[in-house]
């Protein structure tokens, strides 16, 4: 094999509203919104090293996945802190928890873990390690 993947980068989330999934990723998981491309016009959420590129549905930037639908998507992002607390902003800031809290295996290993949804219902799981 003449290479390995490293790391993930970014994922795209295809999105229907551009303005109302960045807000949210902001308030309810504390990311950073940036404005980046030759017009600023693209969107991104950063968070630690990696980032999420947020594209319109019906106006995604080329090239991109064959059948691109808001709410396709399930992600799992580590969190820092007790898991409690985190759950505690979540309803905090008026998001439901589907799920949880409840044991699951992380590419690191096992994970304590809870789901909500994002906007467009993408199942988003926030997740601490545990022992």
């Amino acid at each position: 094999m003449p290479f390995t993947a490293l790391s993930l980068d970014h994922l795209v989330l295809t999105v229907a509203d551009v303005e109302r999934s960045s807000a949210f990723y902001v308030r309810v998981l504390g990311m950073r919104r940036t404005v980046f491309g030759p017009d600023g016009c693209r969107v991104a959420l950063g968070f630690g090293r990696q980032k999420i590129n947020l594209h319109p549905h019906g106006g995604e930037f080329s090239p991109h996945a064959r059948h691109p639908e808001p709410g396709s998507a399930d992600l799992c992002f580590l969190v820092r802190g007790p898991l409690k607390a985190a759950m505690a902003h979540v309803r905090d800031c008026g998001v439901e928890i589907v799920d949880g809290p409840v044991p699951r295996t992380g590419a690191g290993g096992p994970l304590l873990s809870f789901y909500i949804r994002d906007p467009d219902g993408n199942l988003v799981e926030l997740a601490v390690p545990r022992d």
